[in-house]
Formats: C-alpha cells, structure tokens, sequence
C-alpha cells in the first residue's frame, strides 16, 4: 500500500468519530428535507441533486417555496445571501488552515458548514496525519450524512408517517456540547464571554430571527480590537 494511501486511510478512520454526531442530526434532517419535498409534489432526484450541488440545508428548505413560487432570481438571490453570509466569517477564519492544501481547498470551500467548521477549528488529532486528508474527510463524511438523508426520505417520503416536531434540537444540542468541548480546553475564556455576551445582546436588540450576522460583525470586531491583549495575556498565562 502506497505511503499516500495510508495517510488518507489513516486520516478518515480519524475523522469518522468525530462526525457520528453530525451524522445523527444530518440524517434525520436530511430525511425531514426529503420528506418535505416529496409532499410539496417533487421527485426523488430533486432533494439528491440540490443536497449534492447546494449543500446547505437552511437554504435548501427555503429554496423549496421558491421552485414553487413565480421566477424570481433576484429574490432567491438575496435571501440567500442573508441566510448563510455567515459562512464570509467561517471562510476567513480558515484561511490559514486551508493554505497549502492543493485541489482539496475546492472542496473544502464549497463544503463549508457549521458542523464541520465546528470540527475542522478545533480538532487537534495528532493521530490524523494529514490535518488537510483528516478535514476533507470531515467534510466529505457530513455531506454524505446529507444526501443519503435527503435521498431516502425522498424516495420513501409518502411512506413514512412520523412527527418530525422537535428533530432540529439535535443541531443545537451538538452545537452547545462543541462549546462546552473547546471551553474547556482553553486555559482562559475571555473570547468565549465577549462572544456569549455580544450574542445575548443581539439576540436583544434584533430578535432571534435575525440576531446571528449582527453578533458575529459585532465579534469580528471587539476581538480584532482586542486581539493583541488576548495574546500577551495568553502568552502570560
């Protein structure tokens, strides 16, 4: 077995525990998306082939009225940019891990998620090997979650009857448990209080519906300003 063969090998078997979670939350909602399409009157290839090309599963449930609704590009066009702008804040903070790693940046940009954000910052895997393999596969893993959920539940959309009320929570429950995760780690937590208490007073100020681009431009902000304390403070520590 070649030496590049057994980086990737070495590299997935180490991602693979860390994305189970995700694929508990990726395959019921992904299922739920299917589902969704198949009662609002679309065949099994539409929820496929949008998981595999969009991949972007708010976006991908929005973008259900709009295939229903009258032709309107420009619409389509900024509700998307107002649903995922925060991924303009996941790409610049991975600009410098994604430097250097060849033809699997393509992919790795357009896979881009919250989840596999979450798992790609912060996972220090010294058994990984090749952190550029270990975060494709990461990627790669949670899209396959998505589009197999969203497959099957688009084939057997009219088959299934179960209440899917309350599925979305596995998202949110991931989330707090990858806080608590990287929370813990850190020696001091400064940035994490700046973020908790900028995001409170968002959610305040702008409602929850539309809370998350003003708390993250709010973070950017006072931890660029603070970020030459953080460090000396880091480095004192």
């Amino acid at each position: 077995m070649s030496t590049e063969r057994q980086r990737r090998r070495k590299a997935l078997r180490a991602a693979f525990p860390y994305t189970i979670p995700i694929f508990a939350g990726f395959w019921f909602l992904g299922m739920t998306y299917g589902v969704y399409m198949n009662v609002s009157g679309f065949s099994f290839w539409y929820p496929m082939l949008m998981s595999l090309t969009i991949f972007a599963g708010s976006m991908e449930f929005v973008a259900v009225n709009l295939l229903l609704g009258a032709f309107n590009p420009f619409q389509a066009l900024a509700m998307m940019l107002m649903i995922n702008a925060r991924h303009l804040f996941y790409g610049i903070s991975m600009l410098d891990k994604y430097r250097g790693m060849g033809l699997k940046k393509i992919y790795l940009i357009f896979g881009l998620c919250d989840e596999g954000f979450s798992i790609n910052y912060t996972a220090d895997v010294p058994g990984a090997g090749d952190r550029g393999w270990f975060m494709f596969f990461v990627t790669l893993l949670n899209q396959l979650y998505w589009v197999s959920g969203a497959t099957l539940g688009g084939i057997f959309g009219s088959l299934i009857q179960f209440n899917t009320e309350g599925l979305e929570f596995v998202m949110v429950a991931m989330f707090v448990v990858i806080f608590l995760e990287q929370f813990l780690k850190e020696k001091r937590h400064e940035s994490a209080y700046v973020g908790l208490g900028l995001s409170l007073l968002c959610l305040i100020a702008f409602g929850r519906d539309d809370f998350i681009i003003p708390a993250m431009l709010a973070i950017l902000g006072v931890l660029t300003l603070l970020r030459k304390p953080l460090e000396k403070g880091g480095e004192a520590a």
